[in-house]
């Protein structure tokens, strides 16, 4: 699974990006700082079961800070987007080639209007940013539409002709994109088209069927970055548009929270509503100011930076839970006697067999039976796991 962080240029999705993933992307005041997509590694935060338990965890393939497990999810920031991309304007070509990796998408917006429709500064409260919320999504549903229009008329005859389903044929255009069949025939249903017959299909239709697509293959979160800098009517009118996952973010504060973490200026779980000063005599003035800043103006406020909650919530809409694979159900330890050191992510809806194969494919080939360690009961090959399980997997290996 991947998340893709996308908007216009120069709305600080590089920064979400670093803050999110501690990476060292390039940041600058101007459009198409980001050319080349960068990738790496953020974090969900679950409740790490180490606390309840009442044992000391041994993370390995994510880490764990005061109770809380940081599960890793690959990320992607890509090029910066201008109206037209679709068209191959800009970088446009690139955007919608790299986005086609991404399962769910982080849209990052300049929730003070700092920026202007191109992404070149200009003053706060000048441009509203409601428009560059629409135009992502239409760049991107006219994207879709090219794609699928070019085999439109070959597709539509062989529906009618070959009784062949339109789904089926769609489905495999745009396997590469993460659309499934499912996704095409709720489309289909919601908006009450033909399916047998496509041909009949205006090009507003199929405009509206591709707006239904991105929506259910690529959901989306709205991060709107810079909310410490909005203005309050500008605000409250983003958090009004109905039909949006608004999350106030401030990326510039969480980057700014993590180095201080990283420098041993402060206590900080990355993603918590407050943090603590280690040594307030050893602060600059300016540090100081800095700080209580972030605290009065960003954590007080909205109850944290807003970029893991970002995160947490674009997982949460993937249906993806953690569950926690261990070799001894007693004492929640690997082979290496380690205890709880894997989190894995992974669809809701996994069964104990499938989390076999994620952990090792011998594993998988082998599988006799699994042990939830939580309820202390053996579960078939078919048991669906659920979010947070610690399970202990039998094999004849």
């Amino acid at each position: 699974m991947q998340l893709g962080i996308v908007g216009k240029p120069n709305v600080g999705k590089s920064t979400f990006f670093n803050a999110a993933t501690k990476a060292h992307a390039e940041i600058a005041n101007y459009p198409f700082t980001t050319i080349e997509a960068n990738r790496g590694v953020m974090f969900i935060r679950k409740p790490c079961p180490c606390r309840e338990m009442h044992l000391t965890c041994n993370p390995h393939n994510s880490r764990c800070i005061d109770g809380i497990r940081f599960v890793p999810i690959e990320a992607l920031d890509v090029a910066g987007l201008v109206p037209d991309a679709h068209k191959g304007r800009g970088l446009g070509n690139k955007f919608l080639d790299d986005l086609r990796q991404a399962h769910a998408l982080i849209h990052i917006v300049d929730a003070s209007g700092g920026t202007d429709t191109e992404g070149n500064p200009t003053d706060i409260g000048s441009h509203d940013p409601c428009e560059d919320i629409k135009f992502l999504e239409r760049e991107i549903d006219y994207w879709l539409f090219g794609i699928i229009k070019k085999t439109w008329e070959l597709n539509s005859r062989k529906t009618e002709l070959e009784d062949k389903k339109i789904e089926k044929m769609l489905s495999e255009q745009l396997t590469g994109l993460g659309i499934k069949e499912d996704h095409i025939t709720a489309a289909i249903r919601k908006l009450n088209l033909d399916r047998d017959r496509p041909a009949l299909w205006k090009d507003d239709d199929l405009l509206r069927f591709t707006s239904f697509l991105r929506g259910y293959s690529k959901p989306m979160i709205i991060a709107l970055n810079k909310s410490d800098k909005a203005p309050e009517a500008l605000m409250q009118k983003l958090l009004a548009l109905p039909g949006y996952h608004m999350i106030p973010t401030s990326a510039e504060s969480e980057l700014a929270l993590e180095n201080a973490l990283d420098h041993g200026v402060i206590e900080y779980v990355p993603g918590a509503k407050s943090f603590t000063i280690k040594h307030p005599e050893t602060l600059s003035e300016k540090q100081r100011k800095a700080l209580e800043y972030i605290q009065t103006h960003v954590l007080d406020k909205y109850g944290s930076t807003g970029v893991h909650r970002c995160i947490d919530e674009a997982v949460r809409m993937l249906e993806l839970i953690v569950v926690y694979p261990v070799s001894d159900e007693h004492h929640l330890t690997d082979k290496e006697g380690r205890v709880l050191p894997d989190a894995f992510l992974v669809p809701k809806g996994t069964t104990a067999k499938e989390l076999a194969y994620r952990v090792h494919t011998d594993l998988g080939d082998h599988f006799i039976r699994a042990i939830d360690a939580r309820a202390h009961r053996v579960v078939g090959a078919d048991h669906q796991v659920k979010d947070g399980d610690i399970i202990s997997i039998i094999a004849d290996v």
